[in-house]
């Protein structure tokens, strides 16, 4: 019955849902593009037998390289298709076709409907699924319980907040745990509030995220523009949210020193052009990495307004503030960052990554400020040029990469459950 009214509920939401969309498209055309295949409406299905990752959004789809690699060896006979919620996330899926091969696809998956979902399924005939992380659909989970597929819920995670949230719903949230044929979970945490929601004995198995290798290219980029600009200093303030580029534009005017240069990279790209008005209307110099120009001395902002290029942006910093850790939002993945050696600052609200966080702190890679004025006066400690800030900054890069190297095989822990507890793919599969 609660899935029922839910379903009820979906469908009569669909002209908001509409209207959503084409607000989105304002800025993102792309939102318009591919629209039957919201409804489970697609073109031509790939020939042979597909296994199936679901990765929502970039982030999600940057995180999974691993695991996708990890498929395609495991599985040579199989293409994988990817499915995605976002158009930033299907092109960073398109720029993991083009480096991977042909035997990646990728689709949007359908809205969380009953007729949608049977297209899916009924279109792609997978043989085995994967969800990343949090992506906890209801008709989409009984759709594929109906059809025999083997559903797994891999580089799982589950914040206080959001047990809180799903525990209103639990009639509708509890089967379609407990239908799930394996959980792999990022930490222990995570394992028992899936628990509580209804998971069978989820494994823990580590975040995903660790096993990134973050792209070489970027990398040198980042060295590249680390060598123009010299020894300036620079606090990069990575995937921040809307309302947090305001408090720490503030701050830096009011606590940083003339020759830091904040680089400021907003996590939504539909977004560049609103901090690009309020970074102008602060009268702060300022350069949009789209224009090509790079800063000059007189450079006091310079925006990181471009795609897939978080990796150089890390390796050119000196220290980096996560975003949405400010307000409180949960906070974004501080694991990129320490891959790329970078020391980060993380402001009160962690709770969407809280046990890597933890680690990071424990272990000195990372500290934790109250708000954006603390964000500006630890950066400008720990950048000064002379005193003690230089030491402890070194101390905490040293300890970023340390960090990384120690949480690394969640992909390998994952792909032998998903091995042994998913079916086996067949000789005589669908799709043969």
């Amino acid at each position: 019955m609660s899935r029922l009214v839910y379903s009820l509920c979906f469908y009569l939401a669909q002209p908001l849902v509409w209207l959503r969309l084409a607000w989105r498209a304002r800025r993102q055309p792309e939102y318009l593009q591919h629209l039957g295949e919201r409804y489970g409406l697609y073109p031509a299905r790939p020939a042979g037998r597909l296994l199936w990752l679901h990765v929502v959004s970039v982030g999600e789809t940057r995180a999974a390289e691993p695991l996708i690699k990890a498929l395609l060896a495991r599985y040579p006979e199989h293409g994988l298709l990817l499915t995605h919620m976002t158009p930033t996330g299907r092109a960073v899926g398109t720029e993991l076709i083009a480096k991977l091969g042909a035997r990646l696809h990728q689709a949007y998956l359908p809205y969380d409907l009953p007729d949608a979902s049977a297209r899916f399924f009924a279109h792609f005939r997978p043989e085995f699924g994967l969800l990343m992380e949090t992506e906890l659909w209801p008709n989409l989970i009984a759709a594929a319980k109906a059809r025999g597929i083997p559903l797994a819920l891999v580089n799982a995670r589950l914040s206080a907040r959001s047990l809180h949230g799903y525990r209103r719903f639990l009639p509708l949230i509890g089967p379609a745990v407990a239908a799930l044929d394996l959980i792999a979970a990022q930490t222990a945490a995570d394992a028992e509030r899936l628990s509580e929601l209804g998971a069978h004995t989820p494994h823990v198995c580590g975040n995903i995220k660790f096993d990134v290798t973050p792209p070489a290219d970027k990398l040198e980029l980042g060295r590249q523009w680390r060598a123009t600009l010299d020894s300036r200093p620079i606090w990069l303030c990575a995937s921040t949210r809307e309302g947090e580029e305001a408090l720490l534009l503030a701050a830096l005017m009011l606590h940083a020193p003339s020759d830091v240069l904040l680089l400021l990279v907003p996590r939504h790209p539909e977004r560049f052009d609103e901090v690009a008005t309020a970074i102008e209307a602060r009268g702060l110099p300022f350069k949009r990495r789209s224009s090509g120009d790079f800063p000059d001395a007189g450079t006091r902002v310079w925006l990181g307004d471009s795609m897939g290029e978080m990796a150089a942006y890390y390796a050119l910093a000196d220290l980096a503030l996560i975003g949405g850790s400010l307000q409180p939002l949960g906070g974004q993945n501080l694991i990129e960052a320490a891959a790329c050696g970078c020391p980060v600052l993380v402001g009160p609200h962690t709770f969407n990554f809280a046990q890597a966080t933890e680690d990071a702190l424990a272990c000195g890679a990372a500290r934790r400020v109250e708000d954006a004025e603390a964000a500006a006066q630890a950066a400008s400690a720990l950048l000064a040029p002379d005193g003690s800030g230089q030491t402890a900054l070194a101390a905490m890069r040293q300890a970023a990469v340390e960090f990384s190297a120690a949480h690394r095989g969640a992909t390998a822990r994952t792909l032998e459950l998903i091995a042994e507890r998913l079916t086996s793919p067949r000789p005589d599969a669908p799709g043969k």
